[in-house]
């Protein structure tokens, strides 16, 4: 028997970094083509725009740092957070909006921290929190669902809407949020936020056309091609369970219990589980393997922490959905989760 010496670390990684990020954006397809179903054309400009920009942003970085620029097209990391700030804002917001966006997050957020593997926050996630912050109407008006639209906008109406602030026919988003008997209508989490303010039970709140069968109507359908999406990553093991069901736990136990002791004033977990960007960050965005806990323990309350403040600031807070600002806060807390959760070096008694 022979031995091959070779130098630290001795672990094995079976993939490459290129790998697990085309892994990951082909498990987004479904959910991608589900939101492109339910919410139009316009998902796909975005899209587009964002990947030519963080093509663009990625390439510039790297030469102004002195690094090849192919190698870092080549690992898909560029891709994959255009891929997900895209999906994040509404598919009909202004050009300008994306692009901000997504140069923010790869100069700034992932660049300027040192680039891939550096960066302390989720660049996607950072760069989404930086538009809802600066552009709040922008990234709040999500057009209604095709289904109850009264206006069927083409691939190229879509485009025109986006890049001049009006479709050919003339109407501008705000029309487009109109229901039939016309009421601007919003998401079914901003939705039940206004409904509880106006001093509405939840029954009354639901009784609204932009709740579908048990999370609001294209948002429950997203969520679950997300959830399959998901799934695939965990069964090619790209991802592990226990952020996912650390945060899917952490939002529906004290969604739960709120459900059971105030039925009135507070949404069932499923509405939770199937609404806004809830699967979306737990199977994409949380395991960000970078800015996530590092230890299995660690992942576990990392995702526990993630789904807790999803829940408490949907509930006391002032943003309707709270993914994003759930996982930068948790990315704040990655070093202190780390120190108590990584084993005991072999040797050493105890932490230092």
């Amino acid at each position: 028997m022979t031995f091959k010496l070779a130098a630290s670390p001795h672990s094995h990684q079976r993939r490459t970094t290129q790998q697990v990020m085309r892994w990951v954006y082909l498990a987004l397809i479904p959910g991608v083509m589900t939101l492109i179903y339910f919410f139009g054309w316009g998902v796909i400009w975005q899209l587009l725009l964002a990947i030519a920009t963080a093509w663009t942003a990625e390439a510039l970085c790297m030469m102004l740092r002195g690094r090849p620029v192919e190698s870092a097209w080549r690992d898909h990391t560029a891709l994959v957070t255009a891929v997900l700030l895209a999906i994040s804002i509404p598919g009909f917001a202004p050009w300008w909006i994306i692009v901000i966006g997504t140069a923010f997050s790869i100069i700034i957020v992932k660049h300027v921290y040192g680039g891939v593997g550096q960066n302390i926050f989720n660049p996607a996630m950072a760069g989404y929190v930086v538009l809802l912050i600066s552009f709040p109407v922008q990234m709040t008006s999500w057009p209604l669902p095709v289904q109850l639209s009264q206006v069927d906008l083409s691939f190229l109406d879509s485009a025109v809407l986006i890049f001049t602030g009006y479709t050919p026919s003339g109407y501008d988003i705000e029309q487009l949020r109109m229901g039939a008997d016309g009421m601007t209508m919003a998401t079914p989490l901003d939705s039940l936020r206004t409904a509880l303010n106006h001093q509405l039970t939840i029954d009354e709140a639901l009784q609204q056309p932009i709740f579908g069968s048990f999370a609001g109507l294209g948002w429950q359908w997203v969520n679950a091609a997300f959830l399959l999406g998901g799934l695939v990553l965990l069964k090619v093991r790209v991802i592990s369970w226990h952020i996912p069901v650390g945060m899917l736990l952490g939002l529906a136990v004290p969604a739960a219990l709120a459900w059971l002791f105030s039925p009135d004033q507070s949404v069932s977990p499923v509405l939770h589980l199937f609404s806004g960007a809830t699967m979306l960050g737990a199977f994409f965005i949380a395991t960000d393997p970078v800015t996530a806990a590092t230890s299995k323990r660690g992942r576990l309350y990392f995702g526990l922490l993630i789904g807790f403040l999803v829940f408490a600031i949907r509930t006391w807070g002032g943003y309707p959905d709270a993914v994003a600002f759930a996982v930068l806060l948790a990315n704040m807390t990655v070093p202190i989760i780390d120190k108590y959760t990584q084993p005991v070096v072999y040797g050493h008694g105890g932490r230092t």
